[in-house]
């Protein structure tokens, strides 16, 4: 299966322009439509989007949902969702695509999976759009390309102000269309997952073949953030609340598990382990440890060994 890690590898991939911006893109479907592939395979991306079928013919799966209402209809897909497609090249509408890199360089999207949570759901939901409101979502579209082919410097404070708007809306349908017994087993669901593939991430992270420019990017919550498309007070609030430990909570439990297998069952000196487990010297990983442990990482092998 196809995964897309950037929105430009995305364009590549479908056959369409690429983005004027990495982390930010909007198009029109009449736009895309004489070039996009018309069948796509399942695929996943590491990129929210947000879309607004005005018209248009075909199917398109997202999630789990293979039949789109009849009319005008909205959809957003969250990182790492499954998508296909198989059109009919006629869809009128837009969408747009940001990353979370884009969340990130964003005061106002720290909290975005909070105060949107249907963002973290797997299986999108298409709405259907009452007709009153249909003209009034084409126009916050409309504004926002306006904005991106801008050329003033503070274009991307309007696109920013643009997009929550867009987001209350969908927010007001989401609401008014699933049951909120569902909508909570579904965000239950998403961050099970979320927490699962976080301690999977730690895990193989610290296999022998990561290679990284840095060795602190391991030992921060922010590196398995962005590997994962959230932001890290999210991260941490959903890893806290199932398990009672902390993101960072994790990361230490994991690197201790690691120091203590290799001091008791290897010949690695202290200085070895310490840069297998990406710490930038020895001196700090013994500090770590002995702060952890209470015993230095000697004082350990020695009694492990007794």
């Amino acid at each position: 299966m196809k995964h897309f890690k950037t929105i430009s590898d995305y364009c590549q991939g479908i056959n369409i322009q690429p983005p004027k911006h990495p982390h930010f893109d909007i198009r029109s479907f009449e736009e895309n439509m004489p070039v996009v592939k018309k069948n796509m395979a399942p695929f996943r991306h590491e990129f929210y989007a947000i879309a607004i079928k005005a018209d248009g013919d075909g199917k398109a799966i997202t999630g789990h949902h293979t039949d789109f209402p009849d009319g005008a209809t909205i959809f957003f897909n969250s990182p790492f969702q499954i998508i296909s497609w198989d059109i009919i090249p006629n869809w009128k509408g837009y969408y747009i695509m940001f990353s979370q890199d884009f969340i990130a360089q964003s005061r106002h999207f720290a909290s975005i999976l909070q105060d949107f949570p249907f963002l973290k759901i797997e299986k999108s939901i298409p709405f259907e759009i009452d007709q009153e409101d249909l003209q009034n979502i084409l126009d916050i579209y409309n504004n926002i390309q306006k904005e991106y082919l801008n050329s003033a410097n503070d274009k991307f404070h309007l696109i920013e102000a643009h997009v929550l708007l867009l987001l209350n809306f969908v927010r007001r349908y989401f609401s008014k269309q699933v049951n909120a017994t569902e909508a909570e087993s579904q965000l239950r669901t998403a961050d099970l997952k979320l927490l699962t593939r976080y301690q999977t991430l730690i895990q193989t992270s610290f296999y022998p073949s990561t290679k990284l420019e840095t060795f602190a990017a391991l030992h921060s919550t922010s590196y398995y953030a962005q590997k994962l498309s959230v932001h890290p007070n999210h991260l941490n609030a959903v890893v806290k609340a199932i398990s009672g430990i902390t993101a960072l909570g994790h990361i230490h439990n994991h690197l201790l598990q690691l120091a203590k297998s290799y001091l008791a069952q290897t010949a690695l000196s202290v200085k070895e382990i310490a840069y297998t487990l990406y710490f930038d010297s020895p001196n700090n990983f013994s500090a770590f440890f002995k702060k952890h442990t209470g015993l230095t990482p000697l004082t350990y092998r020695q009694e492990a060994i007794l």
